[in-house]
């Protein structure tokens, strides 16, 4: 349940605005010891409306409100795309949305509570949808922008916006299993399973057979199939890319969302303890501090092998994959290939 009164946490929170102003939300919960969804819940009836939670509903309307910007991030890393919704498939607790711009994969068993936000700023307001799971941590926003259709987004609030506060039970995440000894996983089986992957979409089933964590899987599998590379290396591969203009995918996730970007990267600035990427329909904001492992990593499949650069946090928790730029069916890029190549030599030498 909340941690504190409403009235407490206001107070609390105007505190800490007035003390860091340029302070984010997220950062905010975390300092005040509280969720984000509880601060934005603050705002009910001036800057939040709590969204019926038909999710279904809100997202097949998406198409109509024109070109947003989408935004999914986890601890370390914050992807921003902009673009419209235009494939949008909903099915049960899945959903897809594909397109040039804006493609997603959603879990929406994990979406629990959901807010229109309109932030006034000295430009005017700033108007979102954010979403949230049990543990009231965003897994997905989307803003409107000046290419936005606001009648539409105002149409698609009023009609699932409702006046009823939400009931939230805010519940913290089942704890992280840890993984069992080295000793006790099947290396050979695992080698062999891996080695007879068809589609890259195996590999999660794969590593749940072998009962074998994701970072511990990379350390055991061997070089030929992972190779642990310097931190440093992940922005190495993002600053060759946009050296040589090889268009590369950079998935970032949620609990509830895997965000997208396909295409080149550009424009790359370093401040503050943050590599960005800062192009006019793809930012990504990446904390250097929060890179602990990075693997080079190839998987067998149907079109040939696929090779990612996947980075992990100091608990082994994934911040992003990035990979080639491809779709099923076609062989990756000989350009990304020979990318990752020498990442893994400039990491060697």
């Amino acid at each position: 349940m909340l941690s504190t009164s409403n009235g407490d946490l206001a107070a609390r929170w105007t505190q800490l605005r007035d003390e860091r102003p340029m302070l984010r939300i997220r950062d905010a919960a975390t300092t005040l010891g509280v969720s984000e969804a509880e601060l934005v819940a603050l705002g009910i009836g001036r800057t939040a409306t709590p969204l019926a939670a038909d999710w279904h509903a809100i997202l097949n309307k998406m198409p109509s409100v024109g070109r947003v910007m989408c935004l999914t991030r986890n601890d370390h890393c914050v992807h921003e795309r902009h673009g419209r919704f235009e494939d949008v498939s909903v099915s049960g607790p899945h959903g897809l949305v594909l397109g040039p711009d804006i493609d997603l994969r959603l879990f929406l068993s994990n979406w629990r509570y959901g807010f229109a936000v309109r932030e006034p700023l000295k430009q005017g307001e700033r108007l979102s949808l954010q979403f949230f799971d049990a543990a009231g941590e965003a897994v997905h926003k989307i803003y409107a922008t000046d290419e936005t259709d606001r009648q539409a987004f105002d149409a698609l609030i009023a009609r699932h916006g409702t006046e009823a506060p939400p009931v939230m039970a805010i519940v913290p995440p089942k704890p992280e299993v840890a993984d069992r000894p080295d000793d006790e996983i099947d290396l050979e089986g695992l080698r062999a399973a891996w080695r007879a992957m068809k589609d890259t979409h195996e590999f999660f089933g794969m590593l749940g057979k072998f009962k074998v964590g994701r970072v511990q899987a990379l350390r055991l599998i061997g070089e030929d199939l992972a190779r642990e590379l310097p931190a440093r290396a992940l922005c190495s591969a993002i600053e060759a890319a946009a050296a040589d203009g090889t268009p590369i995918m950079i998935f970032v996730g949620s609990r509830g969302c895997i965000q997208i970007h396909t295409g080149p990267v550009k424009r790359l600035v370093e401040t503050n303890g943050w590599f960005n990427v800062l192009d006019p329909a793809f930012n990504l904001h990446l904390r250097d501090q929060g890179v602990a492992r990075v693997f080079s990593v190839r998987k067998p499949t149907e079109d040939g092998v696929v090779t990612s650069i996947e980075a992990f946090d100091d608990r082994d928790r994934n911040i992003l994959l990035m990979f080639g730029a491809r779709k099923p069916g076609k062989p990756e890029l000989e350009q990304w290939r020979a990318l990752v190549a020498r990442t893994e030599k400039q990491a060697a030498s």
